[in-house]
């Protein structure tokens, strides 16, 4: 279902993806699913301060692999990168729905960029590789965004997500029934299991998740 491009390849070597799919029911997320989001924040808002982020070396890594496709990481962050900009400098987090939810814990609690996507609004096999020039697309809440020099994951119909901002098409809704979750890695060395099981037994336990699998890529 999913490769990586051998261009992308090249300019990131140590490039992983873990890949997760099954079903699910999407909804608000309960209190404890809130309760873990939260708590998780303030761990983590009392352990680093925002400067200290750009040290982590999941963190570098994917500010490296952005250098070396052109892009500017400080401009282009990585969401990982983002989210726990936006948790140390004390800000609330939002609450979009489960799986959001489940997406953004998973990715505060390993400092990874995490995706997650409609398989219903996907057309054909998944390939993640560069941005070409003039590529962009409408993102969650945003007006189009430049995805040209940025590593895209795209299917048929074209580019759809990216481990910066994703698109409106293939996004998350109440009406989602199967999904899949990227897991992304820039660094190597990462043992991408962890992350993964802790998904599945988030997904299963706040989001009736269902004949879930995931799959390794690199």
């Amino acid at each position: 279902m999913l490769s990586i491009d051998r261009n992308l390849k090249q300019h990131c070597p140590a490039l992983q993806i873990v890949c997760i799919q099954g079903s699910v029911s999407v909804g608000k997320s309960a209190d404890a699913l809130v309760q873990l989001l939260n708590a998780c924040a303030a761990q983590l808002s009392s352990q680093i301060t925002s400067p200290e982020i750009v040290s982590n070396s999941d963190i570098a890594a994917t500010r490296d692999a952005y250098r070396s496709l052109g892009k500017d990481p400080s401009r282009y962050r990585g969401s990982a990168e983002a989210l726990l900009r936006r948790v140390t400098l004390g800000k609330a987090l939002y609450f979009i729905n489960n799986l959001v939810d489940i997406n953004n814990l998973v990715s505060l609690e390993s400092f990874l960029p995490v995706g997650s996507y409609d398989l219903a609004r996907i057309v054909g096999e998944i390939v993640f590789r560069i941005g070409t020039s003039g590529e962009s697309y409408k993102g969650i809440g945003k007006d189009l965004i430049n995805i040209a020099d940025l590593p895209v994951f795209a299917d048929d119909e074209g580019p759809f997500g990216s481990p910066t901002s994703d698109s409106e098409r293939s996004m998350i809704t109440s009406s989602t029934r199967q999904f899949v979750m990227m897991i992304i890695s820039f660094a190597g060395k990462v043992d991408l299991n962890v992350p993964a099981e802790r998904a599945i037994e988030l997904v299963t336990n706040h989001a009736n998740g269902s004949d879930l699998s995931f799959q390794m890529i690199s």
